[in-house]
Order: C-alpha cells, then structure tokens, then sequence
C-alpha cells in the first residue's frame, strides 16, 4: 500500500509543471545571489578628511586608508564644521580630523592626535566603520614604528597617556574572516526549510480543494501509512537540494565542508522529517491554500529570525535565547557550520542530535493525530 502512496505523490509532483522547476532553480538562485546580499560586512563607508597639518606623513595616510577598499572619500574638508554639514546631509559617514603639527609631534616622539567621528544614526555602519578606521590607523604606527621614524604613536579618544604594545591575532577556524563561510552553510538550511516545509504544507490542503482527499478517506489506507507516504517524497527532495546547494557552494565560493559529508547528510534527514512535519500539521490544520500559505510563512519568518542565520544567538537577549531552544533551525544549522567550519562529528553534535530526533517525532506524531481521516 505505501509503494503505491508514495508512487502516486512522486506522479503528483513531477505533473505539476512549476514544482520541479522550483525544486532545482530556486537554490540555484539563492545561493547565486543571498550570498552577495545578505552580506554583513560593511564597505563603502563615506569618509571625509579634515587635514589640519598637509604633511607627507599625513598625506600618506589618507592614501592608506583610501587604498583599504572600505571606504570611499568623500572629500577633504577646510574645517570640522564644513565636515560636519556633509554628515547632516547624509553624504559622510565618518569624520577624521587631523590635527595641526601631527607629523611634528610625532618626530619629537610625542603624542600625535587623531579625532574620530561617526555617525551612528546607523550604528552598524558607524560603529564597525569607525572600527575598520582605528585598525588602519593603528596599522600606520606600527609601520612608522618599524621604520624607525616615531618612537611612539597613538589614535587616542581621551587624553590619558598609553603603554604602546604589539598584538597579534589569530582567526580560528575561518582565518580570513570571509562571511560567506559563515552564511553559505546557514542558507543551505533555509532553502532546505523553504522547500521542504512550504511544499508538504501545501499539499494535503492541495488535495483537499481539489477534492481528491475524499478518495484517499473511503480507502482502508491507515493515517501513519498516509502521512508517511506525504514525507518520503519530499525527503528526497531534500537530499537533492542540499545535493545541488554543496556543488554550488564549492563551484561559486570554493567553499567545502572540512568534516565528512555523511555528518551533514544523516542530520539533514532528520531535520527534513522534522520540517516536513511541521508543513503536513499546518496543512492538516487549514482549510485552504491561502491560509496554509499564511501560518506557514509566519512560522518561518519567526523560526529564520531566531535561527543565528545572520546574528549569533549569544547576541541575543536572554529571553530570545531561551526561545530559540525550541528552534529546529537553530540546531541545524550548528550542525553545518560545524561541520564546514570546524569539522565536527557525531560526538561534537550529540545535543544537536537528540533535539532533532525529539522535534521530528513530536511534529510528526502530532501531523498524524491531526489528520482527520472520515470513513
């Protein structure tokens, strides 16, 4: 009876003459383009310059930080004042202002004054734009330093004396900073969730309008053996999109799990179970394709919010984080950076695990006792 099922979903899928298509362009164009998009590194940032000392020293600074590719000059100002318009007009975004006998003081091996001013009306952009500028700057004095031309140099916010000192930093893990490795493994999630919550959401309640439910209730088919012949189409159909979103990660990006695929792919096929289910109660619950469209695009725009897919959970308020427990997405998408960033196993994912077990057999178990089935 359940090869018959499942041959009658896959027949159901493959006449639809959208869904195939979406099943293999989507993730196409979603890793093609999300990756760009949904980038949280901050670039052209406009900056404008307020030179008071017209020193080569000076000058060779303003083309180091222009040189940088973070910012974007947008011109060197007479005054902080005429700076200052620029940023209320909204054309600047930081202002550094040199102060007069800079190189002087730094020859003497005194403090050389460097003012910094952003505006924070986008504070991501001022506050990591100010950042990158003070790493540059700092960047200048070592080199200075290792010329041998200034004994000391500081990019100061108050007047307090400081010890000069020499760090050296480590990125683990992801040594060049690159976003993409931290955002491709967490898109891979989201169409997983896309695809294989929205269509099983859309198919019972499909079924149901169309009228062809009412064949399948006069049958002796029991409501396990129809739920899990709804499931199993759209597993594969998981396994084949994550399939396709690897090839896609390693062709545009370079990018290539460090650990071994069958981590990623026996998680993904719970985690594919526990969505589908969730999809298959939400259309058992509904009376129509517009209303099972609605709840379910509700729930996923909470579940991808509280998932860590653009800002880390430990950012997050303690109530947040609290919620985001009984998030499958959260857990997932451990699970593949994880595994693509640090190379992790089934012992580094042994919680990940049995929370993906327990969200698919309770989502599951409550889409069965949810089907309505009438004799």
């Amino acid at each position: 009876m359940l090869k018959f099922l499942i041959e009658k979903e896959f027949k159901q899928l493959f006449r639809n003459a959208f869904l195939p298509k979406l099943i293999f362009i989507f993730p196409v164009f979603m890793m093609i383009l999300l990756p760009w998009a949904a980038n949280m590194e901050v670039k052209n940032v406009y900056l404008n310059i307020v030179d008071n000392d017209h020193s080569p020293i000076s000058e060779r600074l303003v083309h180091k930080i222009a040189a940088s590719g973070y910012f974007k000059l947008n011109g060197i100002s007479a005054s902080y004042d005429e700076a200052m318009k620029s940023v209320e007009e909204g054309t600047a975004d930081v202002i550094m202002e040199i102060t007069p006998d800079f190189e002087r003081n730094l020859m003497r091996g005194e403090t050389g004054r460097i003012l910094l001013s952003a505006n924070t009306v986008n504070g991501t952009k001022g506050s990591l734009g100010s950042s990158y500028l003070s790493t540059i700057i700092n960047e200048y004095g070592m080199e200075l330093r290792a010329e041998q031309t200034i004994p000391s140099y500081r990019a100061m916010s108050s007047q307090q004396p400081t010890v000069s000192c020499q760090l050296s930093t480590v990125n683990l893990y992801n040594p060049n900073l690159n976003y993409k490795l931290f955002i491709v493994p967490a898109l891979m999630v989201m169409l997983l969730t896309l695809l294989c919550g929205f269509l099983p959401a859309l198919n019972i309640v499909g079924e149901k309008e169309k009228g062809t439910i009412e064949q399948i209730n006069v049958t002796p088919v029991g409501k396990f053996t129809f739920i899990l012949a709804k499931l199993l189409p759209y597993w594969v159909v998981g396994f084949v999109v994550l399939t396709i979103c690897f090839g896609l990660a390693w062709l545009f990006y370079g990018i290539f799990p460090v650990g071994h695929l069958i981590v990623i792919y026996t998680y993904a096929a719970i985690f594919i179970l526990a969505v589908s289910g969730l999809g298959l109660v939400i259309s058992n619950s509904s009376a129509t394709m517009q209303q099972a469209m609605f709840v379910m695009f509700f729930c996923l725009i909470i579940l991808m919010l509280m998932s860590g897919l653009f800002t880390p959970i430990a950012s997050m308020p303690q109530w947040a984080q609290v919620i985001t427990i009984f998030n499958p997405l959260k857990y997932m998408i451990e699970v593949l950076r994880t595994v693509y960033l640090k190379g992790g196993g089934f012992s580094d994912l042994t919680v990940q695990l049995w929370a993906l077990i327990g969200f698919a057999v309770l989502l599951n178990t409550w889409a069965v006792i949810s089907y309505r089935k009438n004799n």
